[in-house]
Parts: C-alpha cells; sequence; structure tokens
C-alpha cells in the first residue's frame, strides 16, 4: 500500500471524520473505501458510467446508413440555409 497526502476543506474533513467514527475505523479506511467505490464501484453497486448504453437505442440509425442519410437531408438543408 502506498502513503498519500491529500488536502480536504474543513467541511469534508469534518465529515470523513464523523464516518469514520460512526463506522468506528480509521479516516484512512474510509477514506480508501470511498474513493475505490467511486472509481471502480462496488459489488453490491458496480461504478455507473453516464455514457453505458447511450448508443443502445434501437430507433438509432445504424452506422451503415448514415452517409445515406446525411447526403438526403444535408444537401436539403445547405439549400435551404442559403435561401
Amino acid at each position: 500500500m502506498r502513503r498519500t497526502t491529500i488536502t480536504l476543506p474543513d467541511d469534508l474533513a469534518e465529515l470523513l471524520g464523523s464516518e469514520a467514527r460512526r463506522r468506528q475505523t480509521s479516516v484512512s479506511d474510509i477514506a480508501r473505501r470511498f474513493i475505490e467505490e467511486g472509481l471502480v464501484g462496488s459489488a453490491e453497486k458496480p461504478r455507473q458510467i453516464p455514457w453505458a448504453g447511450l448508443f443502445n437505442d434501437p430507433d438509432m440509425m445504424p452506422a451503415e446508413r448514415l452517409d445515406e442519410a446525411l447526403a438526403q437531408t444535408w444537401a436539403d438543408d445547405i439549400d435551404r440555409d442559403r435561401g
């Protein structure tokens, strides 16, 4: 294990200390757990990736048809914008 030093705002340091006392463990242990849960997740609560599943939309146009669709619509949009 590697020792590191972090600087926390007073209110956050107090919350961390309070949580350590509540769980009857060290501040270092609580900090490690929170950092690990935030970066890796846990068995009970896997890390949520905000963009996961973003492109899993059955109504989304497949990439193979994208060039065709853009060619059909962009020309009309460009002509309309030019007046």
